[in-house]
Protein backbone atom coordinates (compact mmCIF):
# COMPACT_ATOMS: atom_id res chain seq x y z
CA UNK A 1 0.00 0.00 0.00
CA UNK A 2 0.92 3.63 -0.70
CA UNK A 3 -0.03 5.43 2.62
CA UNK A 4 3.09 8.15 2.72
CA UNK A 5 4.23 10.13 -0.18
CA UNK A 6 7.22 12.98 -0.49
CA UNK A 7 7.01 15.42 -2.56
CA UNK A 8 9.78 17.85 -3.17
CA UNK A 9 8.65 21.43 -2.39
CA UNK A 10 11.08 23.49 -4.52
CA UNK A 11 9.14 26.75 -6.01
CA UNK A 12 10.12 25.96 -9.27
CA UNK A 13 8.01 26.12 -12.02
CA UNK A 14 7.51 22.69 -12.75
CA UNK A 15 5.77 22.24 -8.37
CA UNK A 16 2.34 22.95 -9.83
CA UNK A 17 2.36 19.48 -12.16
CA UNK A 18 4.07 17.73 -9.47
CA UNK A 19 2.00 18.99 -7.03
CA UNK A 20 -1.04 17.86 -8.61
CA UNK A 21 0.17 14.20 -9.27
CA UNK A 22 1.05 13.87 -5.79
CA UNK A 23 -2.52 15.11 -4.27
CA UNK A 24 -4.16 13.17 -6.54
CA UNK A 25 -2.13 10.04 -5.03
CA UNK A 26 -2.84 10.76 -1.67
CA UNK A 27 -6.85 11.17 -2.00
CA UNK A 28 -7.05 7.79 -4.44
CA UNK A 29 -4.90 6.42 -1.93
CA UNK A 30 -5.55 8.13 1.26
CA UNK A 31 -2.31 8.41 1.85
CA UNK A 32 -0.58 11.08 4.13
CA UNK A 33 1.39 13.88 2.13
CA UNK A 34 4.52 15.02 3.26
CA UNK A 35 5.98 18.06 1.34
CA UNK A 36 10.08 18.68 1.73
CA UNK A 37 11.78 21.95 1.30
CA UNK A 38 15.48 22.64 1.91
CA UNK A 39 17.27 25.03 2.25
CA UNK A 40 20.86 23.98 0.25
CA UNK A 41 22.65 24.74 3.31
CA UNK A 42 24.78 21.59 3.56
CA UNK A 43 27.32 20.16 5.93
CA UNK A 44 30.67 22.31 4.53
CA UNK A 45 28.49 25.20 4.55
CA UNK A 46 27.24 24.66 8.66
CA UNK A 47 31.31 24.03 8.58
CA UNK A 48 32.21 27.53 7.21
CA UNK A 49 29.65 28.64 10.11
CA UNK A 50 31.37 27.65 12.46
CA UNK A 51 34.06 30.39 11.65
CA UNK A 52 33.90 33.68 12.77
CA UNK A 53 34.34 35.24 10.10
CA UNK A 54 31.82 33.14 8.37
CA UNK A 55 29.13 33.49 11.29
CA UNK A 56 29.34 37.22 10.81
CA UNK A 57 29.24 37.74 7.01
CA UNK A 58 26.53 34.90 5.88
CA UNK A 59 24.67 33.92 8.60
CA UNK A 60 21.77 36.47 7.36
CA UNK A 61 22.41 35.20 3.95
CA UNK A 62 21.41 32.09 5.77
CA UNK A 63 18.42 32.62 7.42
CA UNK A 64 17.28 33.94 3.81
CA UNK A 65 17.01 30.32 2.00
CA UNK A 66 15.37 29.22 5.28
CA UNK A 67 12.72 32.24 4.89
CA UNK A 68 12.53 31.24 1.14
CA UNK A 69 12.17 27.59 2.27
CA UNK A 70 9.51 28.31 4.68
CA UNK A 71 7.67 30.38 2.24
CA UNK A 72 7.23 28.04 -0.04
CA UNK A 73 6.28 25.64 2.15
CA UNK A 74 3.23 28.11 2.61
CA UNK A 75 2.33 27.19 -0.41
CA UNK A 76 2.46 23.70 -0.60
CA UNK A 77 -0.07 23.70 2.62
CA UNK A 78 -2.50 26.03 0.65
CA UNK A 79 -2.07 24.07 -2.85
CA UNK A 80 -2.84 20.53 -1.27
CA UNK A 81 -6.09 22.17 1.54
CA UNK A 82 -7.47 22.90 -2.20
CA UNK A 83 -6.99 19.93 -3.13
CA UNK A 84 -8.92 18.33 -0.31
CA UNK A 85 -5.85 16.02 0.82
CA UNK A 86 -6.86 15.34 4.32
CA UNK A 87 -3.57 14.16 5.90
CA UNK A 88 -0.31 16.44 4.97
CA UNK A 89 2.60 18.26 6.60
CA UNK A 90 5.32 20.02 5.62
CA UNK A 91 9.42 19.45 6.52
CA UNK A 92 11.99 22.22 6.29
CA UNK A 93 15.46 20.29 6.01
CA UNK A 94 18.48 22.11 6.41
CA UNK A 95 20.79 20.13 3.39
CA UNK A 96 21.09 19.93 -0.21
CA UNK A 97 18.14 19.03 -1.92
CA UNK A 98 19.32 15.57 -2.90
CA UNK A 99 20.39 14.71 0.68
CA UNK A 100 17.21 16.02 1.89
CA UNK A 101 14.92 13.98 -0.40
CA UNK A 102 17.10 10.93 0.33
CA UNK A 103 17.07 11.19 4.16
CA UNK A 104 13.02 12.34 3.99
CA UNK A 105 12.28 9.18 1.57
CA UNK A 106 13.26 6.39 4.10
CA UNK A 107 10.06 7.30 5.78
CA UNK A 108 7.99 7.22 2.36
CA UNK A 109 6.42 4.96 0.25
CA UNK A 110 6.92 6.96 -2.77
CA UNK A 111 8.79 9.81 -4.08
CA UNK A 112 7.48 12.44 -6.64
CA UNK A 113 10.21 14.92 -7.76
CA UNK A 114 9.72 16.92 -11.78
CA UNK A 115 11.06 15.40 -14.76
CA UNK A 116 11.29 19.63 -15.79
CA UNK A 117 14.57 20.79 -13.62
CA UNK A 118 15.86 17.25 -14.90
CA UNK A 119 15.63 18.36 -18.67
CA UNK A 120 15.99 22.54 -18.33
CA UNK A 121 20.14 23.61 -18.39
CA UNK A 122 18.94 26.74 -16.31
CA UNK A 123 18.39 24.76 -12.94
CA UNK A 124 21.91 24.00 -11.37
CA UNK A 125 23.56 20.42 -12.19
CA UNK A 126 22.48 19.01 -8.76
CA UNK A 127 18.67 19.96 -9.33
CA UNK A 128 18.64 18.32 -12.57
CA UNK A 129 19.95 14.69 -11.21
CA UNK A 130 17.51 14.65 -8.18
CA UNK A 131 15.72 11.47 -9.72
CA UNK A 132 18.45 9.43 -11.03
CA UNK A 133 20.39 9.67 -7.17
CA UNK A 134 16.62 9.22 -5.29
CA UNK A 135 16.45 6.21 -7.82
CA UNK A 136 19.84 4.69 -7.73
CA UNK A 137 20.68 5.91 -4.03
CA UNK A 138 17.21 5.82 -2.24
CA UNK A 139 15.23 2.96 -0.85
CA UNK A 140 11.83 4.10 -2.00
CA UNK A 141 10.24 4.35 -6.09
CA UNK A 142 10.60 7.72 -7.71
CA UNK A 143 7.56 9.06 -9.15
CA UNK A 144 8.66 11.68 -12.00
CA UNK A 145 6.30 13.92 -13.26
CA UNK A 146 6.25 15.84 -16.71
CA UNK A 147 5.68 19.63 -16.23
CA UNK A 148 2.33 19.44 -18.65
CA UNK A 149 0.85 16.92 -16.33
CA UNK A 150 -2.30 18.68 -15.50
CA UNK A 151 -5.14 16.07 -14.09
CA UNK A 152 -5.30 13.11 -16.09
CA UNK A 153 -6.21 9.68 -14.64
CA UNK A 154 -3.46 8.53 -12.38
CA UNK A 155 -2.65 5.53 -12.79
CA UNK A 156 -5.40 5.22 -15.99
CA UNK A 157 -4.17 2.51 -18.35
CA UNK A 158 -0.09 1.76 -17.20
CA UNK A 159 2.30 0.70 -19.58
CA UNK A 160 5.07 -1.47 -17.83
CA UNK A 161 8.61 -1.99 -19.31
CA UNK A 162 9.65 -5.89 -18.38
CA UNK A 163 12.73 -7.17 -20.00
CA UNK A 164 13.03 -10.08 -16.74
CA UNK A 165 16.24 -8.08 -15.01
CA UNK A 166 16.54 -7.15 -11.11
CA UNK A 167 15.42 -3.39 -11.82
CA UNK A 168 12.21 -4.30 -13.57
CA UNK A 169 11.13 -6.73 -10.86
CA UNK A 170 12.24 -4.06 -8.28
CA UNK A 171 9.76 -1.19 -10.27
CA UNK A 172 6.80 -3.74 -10.63
CA UNK A 173 7.31 -4.61 -6.92
CA UNK A 174 6.92 -0.74 -5.95
CA UNK A 175 4.55 -0.03 -8.38
CA UNK A 176 1.85 -2.98 -7.46
CA UNK A 177 -0.51 -0.73 -5.79
CA UNK A 178 -0.99 1.28 -8.50
CA UNK A 179 -1.13 -0.77 -10.71
CA UNK A 180 -3.96 -2.96 -8.91
CA UNK A 181 -5.94 0.48 -9.57
CA UNK A 182 -5.37 0.80 -12.81
CA UNK A 183 -7.64 0.23 -15.99
CA UNK A 184 -5.41 -2.05 -17.80
CA UNK A 185 -1.93 -3.37 -17.54
CA UNK A 186 -0.05 -3.46 -20.63
CA UNK A 187 2.80 -5.25 -19.90
CA UNK A 188 5.59 -4.54 -22.86
CA UNK A 189 8.40 -6.25 -24.11
CA UNK A 190 10.68 -5.07 -26.80
CA UNK A 191 12.58 -7.42 -29.07
CA UNK A 192 12.26 -10.42 -26.26
CA UNK A 193 15.13 -12.64 -27.01
CA UNK A 194 14.35 -16.42 -27.21
CA UNK A 195 12.57 -18.09 -24.49
CA UNK A 196 15.60 -18.80 -21.42
CA UNK A 197 16.13 -18.25 -17.56
CA UNK A 198 14.71 -14.88 -17.98
CA UNK A 199 11.60 -15.30 -19.63
CA UNK A 200 10.29 -18.86 -19.57
CA UNK A 201 8.03 -20.69 -22.18
CA UNK A 202 6.03 -18.26 -22.90
CA UNK A 203 7.85 -14.23 -23.01
CA UNK A 204 5.65 -12.70 -20.06
CA UNK A 205 3.61 -15.17 -19.16
CA UNK A 206 4.77 -15.78 -15.82
CA UNK A 207 4.82 -11.61 -14.89
CA UNK A 208 1.23 -11.15 -16.36
CA UNK A 209 -0.16 -14.45 -14.12
CA UNK A 210 2.06 -12.80 -11.02
CA UNK A 211 0.82 -9.29 -11.66
CA UNK A 212 -3.13 -11.22 -11.99
CA UNK A 213 -2.90 -12.17 -8.94
CA UNK A 214 -2.14 -8.99 -6.89
CA UNK A 215 -5.23 -7.63 -8.88
CA UNK A 216 -4.40 -6.28 -11.93
CA UNK A 217 -5.82 -6.74 -14.96
CA UNK A 218 -3.03 -7.73 -17.50
CA UNK A 219 -2.52 -7.62 -21.56
CA UNK A 220 0.70 -8.56 -22.88
CA UNK A 221 2.27 -6.69 -25.52
CA UNK A 222 5.38 -7.95 -27.34
CA UNK A 223 7.26 -4.82 -29.57
CA UNK A 224 9.73 -6.01 -32.31
CA UNK A 225 11.10 -3.11 -33.55
CA UNK A 226 14.23 -1.10 -34.98
CA UNK A 227 13.53 1.65 -32.56
CA UNK A 228 15.32 2.03 -28.79
CA UNK A 229 13.57 0.72 -25.62
CA UNK A 230 12.68 3.93 -24.72
CA UNK A 231 11.20 5.17 -27.84
CA UNK A 232 8.72 1.35 -28.14
CA UNK A 233 7.91 2.13 -24.51
CA UNK A 234 6.81 5.93 -25.29
CA UNK A 235 4.94 5.09 -28.47
CA UNK A 236 2.67 2.43 -26.63
CA UNK A 237 2.30 5.23 -24.03
CA UNK A 238 1.04 7.10 -26.91
CA UNK A 239 -1.41 4.80 -28.41
CA UNK A 240 -2.73 3.59 -25.19
CA UNK A 241 -3.38 6.63 -23.69
CA UNK A 242 -1.38 5.71 -20.88
CA UNK A 243 -1.31 7.72 -17.56
CA UNK A 244 1.48 5.87 -16.06
CA UNK A 245 5.03 4.21 -16.67
CA UNK A 246 6.88 2.02 -14.91
CA UNK A 247 10.53 0.56 -15.64
CA UNK A 248 13.52 -0.32 -13.89
CA UNK A 249 16.20 2.52 -13.10
CA UNK A 250 19.21 1.35 -14.69
CA UNK A 251 22.98 2.30 -14.06
CA UNK A 252 26.26 2.21 -15.80
CA UNK A 253 28.46 -0.26 -13.56
CA UNK A 254 30.68 1.92 -12.14
CA UNK A 255 29.56 4.86 -12.82
CA UNK A 256 26.36 4.22 -11.97
CA UNK A 257 26.51 6.88 -8.98
CA UNK A 258 26.33 9.46 -11.34
CA UNK A 259 25.15 8.57 -14.52
CA UNK A 260 21.82 6.25 -15.79
CA UNK A 261 21.71 4.02 -18.06
CA UNK A 262 20.01 5.18 -21.63
CA UNK A 263 16.90 3.77 -21.94
CA UNK A 264 16.12 5.17 -18.43
CA UNK A 265 17.78 8.62 -19.53
CA UNK A 266 15.75 8.77 -22.42
CA UNK A 267 12.43 8.20 -20.62
CA UNK A 268 13.28 10.51 -18.22
CA UNK A 269 14.02 13.33 -20.90
CA UNK A 270 11.07 12.76 -22.90
CA UNK A 271 8.04 10.94 -21.31
CA UNK A 272 5.20 12.69 -21.47
CA UNK A 273 3.40 10.93 -18.78
CA UNK A 274 4.21 10.46 -15.13
CA UNK A 275 7.19 7.99 -15.04
CA UNK A 276 7.76 5.34 -11.68
CA UNK A 277 11.05 4.14 -11.48
CA UNK A 278 13.33 1.70 -9.17
CA UNK A 279 16.45 0.57 -8.63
Amino acid sequence: MIKTILVHVDGSDAQDSRLRAACFLANACDAHLVGGADTGIGWLDYALLTGAVAATTAGPDFEVLRATARARLAVFEDAVRRAGVASFESRLIEDEARYALLLQSRYADLVVLSRGAQADPAQPMRARALPDHLALHGARPVLVVPPDYADQPLPGTAVVGWDGSMQAIAAIAAALPLLARADIVRLALVNPEAPGELHGEQPGADMALYLARHGARVDVVVERTRATVGEALMGMARDYGAGLMVTGAYGHGRYREWMLGGVTRELLERARVPLLIAH
